[in-house]
């Protein structure tokens, strides 16, 4: 069913998609139903319920720096089914589609119950990570005008992490501890790569601003 309607997921995704967050606009989303379909293929899981989960998790972009930003997920999925029921997407699977979407967010903390949501956080969540992570955190820091680091102590050695102050806080506040969040084994393995290519990023940074 998923296959038939795909074309109209990604049609709503572009108007959905912000155009001033590099880090939410419609690559972020493409990227994330691209892990959440390789993973949900690995694991055996339900791909109706996984690809429009995926495809609609930030169905409301709430910025990061905003009181509301917990509540997005919930906003998310209450807009999402009002769109796929639009669609006439089988009833059977909104519930599901529905959690998947509420427990994708780090900042909601919602349990992830079943298989699918657990694929669709771990997607959402590895978009965060390696390269492409390291590039949406610069980004996020451009439209937040955040300094890239603290000139005293770049990296948190003798302070604590703050990412209100200094975006390479960032890896050390969150991007890290998200890797270690991470619940389905294709996930946890591709996270580790990611870590890896950050942890290097890091030194390499320390190379050229100490």
């Amino acid at each position: 069913m998923w296959l038939e309607i795909e074309k109209d997921l990604e049609r709503k995704i572009l108007e959905i998609a912000s155009t001033e967050d590099p880090a939410h606009d419609v690559l972020h989303f493409k990227r994330v139903v691209k892990i959440a379909k390789e993973i949900c293929e690995m694991e055996k899981a339900k791909a109706e319920i996984v690809v429009p989960a995926a495809w609609l998790h930030d169905f409301v972009i709430i910025p990061k720096n905003d009181p509301r930003r917990e509540r997005a997920s919930r906003l998310s999925a209450e807009g999402a089914i009002l769109f796929l029921r639009g669609l006439s997407y089988p009833e059977a699977y909104l519930e599901e589609i529905a959690h998947a979407i509420l427990a994708h967010s780090f900042s909601a903390n919602v349990e992830a119950k079943t298989l699918e949501a657990r694929i669709v956080q771990d997607a959402d969540r590895l978009d965060g990570l390696g390269a492409i992570g390291i590039a949406r955190c610069f980004a996020t820091a451009g439209v937040l005008k955040r300094p890239f680091y603290s000139e005293e102590d770049p990296f948190c050695e003798n302070r604590a992490a703050d990412d209100l102050r200094f975006t390479v806080d960032h890896f050390f506040m969150k991007l890290f501890k998200t890797a270690q969040t991470l619940k389905t084994d294709a996930g946890r393995a591709e996270g580790a790569r990611r870590v890896e290519v950050m942890k290097k990023y890091l030194k390499d940074l320390a190379g050229e601003v100490r």
